[in-house]
């Protein structure tokens, strides 16, 4: 069974076939040409393992490519980090397994625990089977993980690219938001969020096509997200996407700009390859 032929059983599954397999042009409804499709994909691979604690790349890479997305954005991702994922480079290791180029944005790159030994790193990430032709790491509010005594501060892990799909320039973006349950960060990462978004907006001309793939720790009707639906989309795929086995909340999301990329259909793809299960959409890409 070809791996196409899988993602649109998910999405039967999810009752959107007619949907994610609209012909772009009607479905587009605009009058700028035919609108362009693109796959997206987001999915927290808990640094390499399973909703069983155990670490499987080859388990993860399967699952991905089982989605057959055209761009994935990745949150939890060990770069040479610790034992835990074996010291491996999975974001790097990931890309050449699926064939797609990589944009890593660390959260947290620390110095080797040997020195002369590559730095110990962990973020996010974008893979993508079209051209990266500019990347970004933002800094984003956050309450330091590595720190004993944290304060809110602006730190780095909100990753960019800018992929170029069939001539047209899409702006992606990776984040994962404060897991903890005061609301109080992820309110000021909402912000920030908002604001980086906007002054990509402002910078171009012509149409901006945006992109917002990550893990909230939060559920769709958080007033913490609220602000962000003002300008974005939340495609919804269904259902939950945590815990992956037996899941009882969606915490994972794609969002797209209003206006600019239109959504076909989505879906939450089952697998127990990681804590959480991804959540695959189709696009459509005003031109």
């Amino acid at each position: 069974m070809s791996v196409r032929r899988r993602t649109v059983q998910v999405l039967v599954a999810a009752g959107l076939l007619a949907a994610a397999l609209a012909p772009p042009a009607a479905a587009a409804g605009e009058g700028h040409g035919p609108a362009v499709p693109l796959r997206v994909a987001t999915y927290n691979i808990h640094a390499g393992a399973g909703m069983d604690n155990v670490f499987d790349l080859d388990r993860q890479a399967g699952a991905l490519r089982a989605l057959d997305a055209d761009v994935i954005g990745l949150q939890e991702v060990d770069v040479r980090w610790g034992a835990r994922s074996e010291w491996r480079d999975l974001a790097a290791e990931l890309a050449g397994r699926l064939g797609m180029r990589v944009s890593f944005a660390p959260v947290y790159s620390l110095d080797p625990a040997v020195p002369g030994e590559p730095r110990r790193e962990f973020g996010v990430a974008v893979l993508s089977r079209y051209p990266i032709v500019s990347a970004e790491n933002h800094d984003l509010t956050r309450l330091s993980t590595q720190d004993p005594d944290p304060v809110p501060a602006p730190a780095p892990g909100f990753g960019e690219v800018v992929v170029r799909v069939k001539g047209l320039p899409v702006h992606v973006y990776a984040t994962h938001l404060d897991y903890r349950a005061d609301p109080s960060v992820r309110i000021a990462q909402v912000a920030d969020t908002r604001r980086i978004m906007a002054e990509d907006r402002t910078s171009e001309r012509g149409p901006v096509r945006q992109v917002l793939l990550g893990d909230f720790n939060a559920a769709p009707g958080a007033p913490e997200l609220a602000p962000l639906w003002q300008e974005l989309t939340d495609v919804e795929p269904g259902g939950p996407t945590f815990p992956a086995e037996n899941p009882v909340e969606r915490i994972d999301y794609v969002a797209v700009s209003k206006d600019t990329v239109r959504a076909r259909g989505a879906a939450v793809a089952e697998s127990l390859a990681s804590d959480h299960r991804p959540v695959v959409a189709d696009l459509l890409l005003r031109r």
